[in-house]
């Protein structure tokens, strides 16, 4: 049976991160941008926000500072797009909560 209260909190809990996310992009890598113009899914490099490695930088050590995440080159995907990196950071928040 699907919890909906759940749910939603995890529904609002992705949105509050998405727009933290997108925060952090314009800010630090201070981008004349509104970030309602950036989708959810739409690619961070590239096409999309024709973002760098120094940009990619300057965006890790942003969301390291805001959630407490490590984010390696390792697994350069998950800089794709703000649902990849969003689901990242919700993974990594649930384990840190189990341990």
């Amino acid at each position: 049976m699907i919890d909906w209260k759940t749910e939603k909190e995890n529904i609002e809990k992705r949105i509050v991160i998405e727009e933290k996310i997108k925060t952090i992009l314009v800010e630090s890598l201070m981008l004349d941008l509104d970030k309602k113009l950036i989708q959810n899914d739409q690619p961070l490099f590239g096409r999309g926000l024709e973002l760098d490695s120094i940009d990619a930088l300057e965006l890790s050590i942003g969301i390291s500072t805001e959630f407490g995440i490590a984010l390696s080159d390792d697994d350069m995907s998950i800089f794709s797009s703000i649902n990849k990196l969003t689901d990242y950071i919700i993974e990594n928040q649930l384990i840190e909560e189990q341990q």
